[in-house]
């Protein structure tokens, strides 16, 4: 009888603590460029308030193959600043079908400059200052992960 309940907290422990389903943790997201080259990233996804509040604030690193994946349910115009961000940063403005449609490059660390997405979006990917011009990143290149794009949870209703 003592098995039942260790099942149960298996169980929901699975279901409700899996890696798979949960911001904050690691998940791969590939850009793919207009050449049909490629680009796979192991990004931390951020969707609640009080992590898109912090976002890579006080980090002072950041892999080149990392990044912070910001996601909103719904388009908004999105605006961030580097107060308390020790990295410069790219900031890469995403579209619900995953198109990437502004890119602001090397955002300097702790001012209050705005970067703005200049467009409605559904995410922002933050990469290290300056990766996107190094790998060829641009306007118009495509985001790869399931969040975005057909049966996406990206709208713009």
């Amino acid at each position: 009888m003592r098995i039942a309940p260790v099942l149960a907290f298996v169980f929901l422990f699975t279901v409700f603590v899996s890696p798979a389903t949960h911001a904050g943790e690691e998940h791969v997201l590939e850009i793919e460029k207009a050449d049909g080259e490629s680009h796979q990233f192991s990004i931390e996804l951020v969707v609640t308030a009080d992590k898109q509040r912090r976002g890579l604030m006080y980090r002072t690193e950041l892999a080149d193959d990392a990044g912070m994946l910001f996601f909103y349910q719904n388009c908004e115009l999105a605006s961030f600043w580097m107060k308390n961000t020790y990295i410069p940063l790219d900031m890469i403005f995403i579209e619900a079908d995953g198109r990437i449609a502004r890119i602001s490059e090397e955002a300097q660390p702790h001012t209050l400059d705005i970067h703005q997405s200049g467009v409605p979006v559904n995410g922002i990917l933050e990469v290290n200052g300056g990766l996107t011009q190094r790998l060829g990143i641009a306007a118009g290149d495509y985001i790869r992960h399931p969040w975005f794009g057909d049966g996406g949870k990206a709208t713009c209703d």
